[in-house]
């Protein structure tokens, strides 16, 4: 239930009745109260840290009542709607988790979804799906992106050893089980879980048809970015290679390199340090555009850059690839562009001066509404921008952006929606949804704290519990 202005900020009870009287005009009796029970007060909080008084008094009571019912209504919906069952597969200790009111459960999603529980410290549905997408791994490495939908080479995207980093953070740093293997599998002989997501790992680098050291998206589909044909091809072009694509493959051997570390396997760590360095000067030498300011996707076709603006050239910010200096041109010249991507709820999916840009959605042949990401706003994209903003010291515009994010889903819609308009703010996609967008709830606070969920290396705090006493009750 929302919590009283007195709950969050102390107000006494003489102040909450003159802002009611207000309200009515002096001399006004206020109306009965309507005939049904009471709810049960909420436990006055105070906030642990400086920092999260700060936070409360910058968003103010009102809203930060509407967060804490928001937060409990999310893990409700969690609980209630997000953790299935999957028809003939037993659990891996506890039910699948997604974000969506079908049963299917994505790559990158369940990546956001874990960020999310992680500000509560629930670190279980790190490794239920998770065991469950290696366990159905084929004899070359291949992972399909989904758990029932099988789709035609469309790899796992690489976030699966980030999410083993994130569920072993909150764990007691237990990479052990990584040594065990699925009890049953597809295919026995690949091993171990850590066998299986260096095998899964190397599969991404088999998609390099001219050696050059950077792989191809299948598509725009399989990239994530669903309708954003024009950057990275149709179903099964095979042709771009994506600068996002290469710098979640950064994170991704990175995260390899602390799992390796953690089981002692120190030439893998060297290895997996050595390829990460590497592609990150490769993100440098092939994909970095000096007219322009930005990095932009190559095909690997032609060799010339696909000079389209998407909010996916921002991913060398998250992974660190960028260099100071071009760090600060793509930010300035680029992302804070009022007339490109900074609209009124950044960030944009597509700058806005691309000829295929556009909000709202279109209906697909078959008489769906299609996924947007040709200009609206996406909570995947939009967190790991704000991360990359943290990285390399451009916190004002880390906070801004958070906060504009923040009065969209709290104040703009009355409730989480799977993406948003960019220019006005109005939620667009699944009506009901609690997965990647709830991260919208926990940014702004990240960014008083000084906290990072998703670092590889930053120790671990369940943020919302001990700051807000919002809890994820199992």
């Amino acid at each position: 239930m929302p919590l009283s202005r007195r709950d969050f900020l102390s107000a006494s009870a003489s102040f909450a009745g003159l802002v009611a009287t207000s309200r009515l005009g002096l001399g006004q009796t206020p109306p009965a109260a309507p005939d049904a029970p009471p709810a049960p007060a909420a436990p006055a909080f105070t906030p642990k840290s400086p920092a999260t008084a700060d936070f409360l008094k910058a968003i103010g009571p009102a809203q930060a009542a509407e967060l804490l019912t928001r937060l409990r209504k999310t893990n409700a919906d969690i609980k209630l709607k997000g953790l299935k069952t999957i028809r003939g597969v037993a659990n891996a200790g506890g039910n699948f988790l997604t974000g969506y009111p079908y049963t299917e459960f994505y790559d990158w999603d369940l990546y956001f979804e874990n960020l999310y529980l992680g500000y509560f410290g629930v670190f279980p549905y790190c490794y239920t799906n998770l065991k469950l997408f290696l366990s159905r791994q084929q004899a070359d490495g291949y992972i399909n992106r989904s758990l029932n939908k099988q789709r035609d080479r469309q790899h796992f995207k690489p976030f699966l050893a980030q999410l083993v980093v994130l569920g072993a953070k909150q764990d007691k740093d237990n990479y052990a089980w990584l040594k065990t293997s699925p009890e049953t599998a597809t295919v026995p002989e690949n091993g171990s879980y850590y066998n299986r997501l260096k095998k899964y790992v190397e599969k991404w680098f088999s998609y390099d048809g001219d050696g050059n050291g950077l792989p191809t998206w299948n598509s725009a589909d399989a990239a994530g970015t669903d309708n954003q044909w024009s950057r990275a091809g149709q179903i099964g072009a095979f042709e771009v290679e994506g600068v996002d694509l290469a710098s979640y493959l950064v994170r991704e051997l990175r995260a390899m390199a602390v799992i390796a570390g953690q089981l002692g396997e120190a030439e893998d760590r060297k290895s997996f340090t050595a390829h990460a360095d590497k592609v990150c000067q490769l993100i440098n030498d092939l994909c970095w555009d000096e007219k322009d300011g930005i990095y932009y996707d190559r095909s690997e076709k032609t060799k010339a850059l696909v000079r389209v603006k998407s909010a996916t050239c921002f991913m060398p910010l998250f992974c660190g690839a960028a260099t100071p200096e071009r760090a600060k041109r793509t930010i300035t010249e680029r992302l804070l562009n009022e007339n490109e991507f900074w609209l009124a709820y950044p960030v944009a999916s597509y700058a806005k001066t691309e000829p295929d840009y556009y909000q709202g959605t279109k209906r697909l042949p078959n008489g769906s509404n299609e996924c947007n990401w040709r200009g609206s706003t996406w909570a995947p994209t939009n967190y790991m921008i704000f991360q990359g903003l943290r990285h390399y010291g451009y916190n004002d515009a880390a906070r801004e952006l958070a906060s504009r994010l923040f009065t969209m889903a709290v104040v703009k819609n009355p409730g989480l929606r799977e993406y948003y308009n960019a220019e006005d703010g109005s939620g667009l996609g699944q009506t009901q949804f609690w997965g990647f967008t709830a991260l919208y709830y926990g940014m702004l606070l990240e960014s008083y704290l000084k906290y990072d969920v998703s670092d590889l290396e930053q120790p671990f705090r369940p943020i919302i519990p001990e700051e807000l006493g919002v809890n994820y009750e199992a």
